[in-house]
């Protein structure tokens, strides 16, 4: 049961990771756009990919520990 516990702690642990990861590079492309000639619009593309990315792999980190604890995945 510890194991199981700690499996999942785990992968919301790496999911939580890649979220953050998606931010940083995220963060680093909106900082070059920001120095170039970019329209307003091409740095809001930026910021939905990045919002999306990162709420994406923060649901699935939450969606999959729910399922596994309640024994459905």
């Amino acid at each position: 049961m510890l194991m199981q516990y700690m499996e999942q702690i785990e992968a919301l642990g790496l999911n939580l990771f890649f979220a953050a990861i998606f931010f940083f590079i995220g963060m680093a492309i909106r900082d070059v756009l920001k120095q170039g000639n970019v329209p307003t619009f091409g740095r809001n593309i930026v910021w939905l990919v990045l919002f999306l990315g990162c709420a994406g792999f923060i649901a699935k980190g939450i969606i999959q520990m729910t399922w596994e604890s309640s024994g459905i995945g």
